[in-house]
């Protein structure tokens, strides 16, 4: 069974350091003070579990909740997804008033019956979705999401990726990121506060 490692890789704009999962074990959270001048976000078009084209006009109207993971990520991605399953039930009605997304950044492995199975085990309204190699390293890059293919020694690979959740304004841009660990009330805050926007 795979090991889980945490590190921090790419950073967002203004300088925020993004986690990532599957790095060396031990490595922390680290801060990297690399920045860019542009802020994550832009046009995309991907598919969700039923096969149903998905772009940023899509999201439009609602505020967004977006991670990037894979289904076969042995921690972060599932205990991450736990979370957002929990803050949208702490949520009440106002949960209704936010798309929570998953992208799938294993389109190798993930196909979207993958992405339904794995999004099946959270209680949250979540919007999976997967496509093209080409379309989701475009969107990576245009979101600034770490993703780093990992060899291991039995010939199975692993994904490095951002672990943090990019929130975005109901007329799709860029808000700020939330820490997948920050402590619940302050998860719940920066939620509600985004959808009161």
């Amino acid at each position: 069974m795979r090991g889980i490692r945490n590190r921090l890789f790419a950073p967002l704009a203004m300088g925020l350091a993004v986690a990532a999962c599957s790095g060396p074990t031990g490595d922390g959270n680290r801060q990297s003070s690399a920045a860019t001048a542009s802020t994550p976000g832009g046009s995309f078009r991907l598919v969700d579990t039923k096969g149903r084209s998905v772009t940023d006009q899509t999201l439009k109207g609602k505020p967004t909740a977006m991670f990037f993971g894979f289904t076969r990520c042995p921690d972060v991605c599932p205990t991450t997804m736990n979370r957002m399953a929990l803050l949208h039930r702490k949520l009440g009605t106002e949960g209704n008033k936010l798309n929570i997304v998953f992208v799938s950044v294993d389109p190798e492995h993930d196909k979207r019956e993958d992405i339904a199975s794995f999004l099946s085990m959270f209680d949250a309204p979540v919007i999976g979705l997967t496509g093209e190699p080409a379309e989701l390293d475009k969107m990576t890059k245009a979101y600034k999401v770490y993703i780093e293919k990992v060899p291991l020694p039995n010939g199975d690979y692993t994904i490095d990726h951002t672990a943090r959740i990019l929130l975005f304004d109901r007329n799709g841009g860029f808000v700020e990121t939330m820490d997948s660990h920050a402590p619940e009330p302050e998860a719940l805050g920066q939620l509600q506060q985004l959808i009161r926007g």
